[in-house]
């Protein structure tokens, strides 16, 4: 079974710098829904679509399902990390926070304050994803819309990684990473492919704590 992990396009919180979290009503920025609709085009091939549920992941997938006719499932285990107290906050107060640094070279330590850890986060997120694929079944090809974070999550237990080296990877919004799971194991076929868009934008060189 095959699942293509695809982040949200640019969001509003993205673009202005915001730790949106599950902050409800975040939507796609004009360039984020030029995203979605290109990436549309990529997947139109696939038999079933799943999201968290965020808005910016409901909007990016609309057109997806507005070419599929597929419904979405809503997956409560594939929703953003839970940043507490960090929720709203702008990244440049948060990067002067000793907790920064914790996430950024330790994160298997990281709790946010009256939130989730994200090595926890990863749990959840490994165990939907790996659920899913058993429920889909053989030979099908799956899309599951969700974070940066989360998608990193899953992609550092695919590649065997320790969790505290899952902040080398990057995912750029609207991007897609591809992960076939078997009897003996995962394999990544793809990581990070934004089509077009290489990703050596301005979003390509901040290690953030999600998106």
């Amino acid at each position: 079974m095959t699942v293509v992990l695809l982040r949200h396009g640019e969001s509003t919180a993205n673009v202005g710098a915001i730790l949106a979290g599950r902050t409800p009503g975040v939507g796609l920025t004009e360039k984020g829904q030029i995203q979605a609709e290109a990436v549309s085009e990529r997947l139109m091939k696939v038999s079933a679509l799943v999201r968290s549920p965020m808005l910016r992941c409901e909007l990016t997938l609309a057109p997806l399902v507005a070419r599929t006719g597929l419904t979405p499932v809503v997956e409560d285990d594939l929703s953003e990390v839970d940043y507490g107290d960090w929720t709203g906050r702008p990244l440049s107060e948060l990067v002067q926070e000793p907790l920064w640094k914790v996430i950024q070279r330790h994160p298997s330590g990281a709790v946010f304050p009256n939130g989730e850890s994200l090595q926890s986060m990863q749990r959840r997120a490994v165990d939907a994803v790996k659920r899913l694929d058993r429920e889909f079944g053989r030979d099908t090809v799956w899309v599951a819309c969700t974070h940066a974070d989360v998608i990193k999550s899953i992609l550092a237990d695919a590649l065997g990684l320790h969790f505290d080296g899952y902040q080398r990877l990057h995912v750029s919004p609207a991007s897609i990473s591809v992960i076939r799971y078997s009897e003996v194991g995962p394999l990544v076929l793809r990581m990070n492919d934004a089509g077009a868009d290489l990703g050596f934008g301005s979003d390509n060189g901040t290690v953030r704590p999600g998106g």
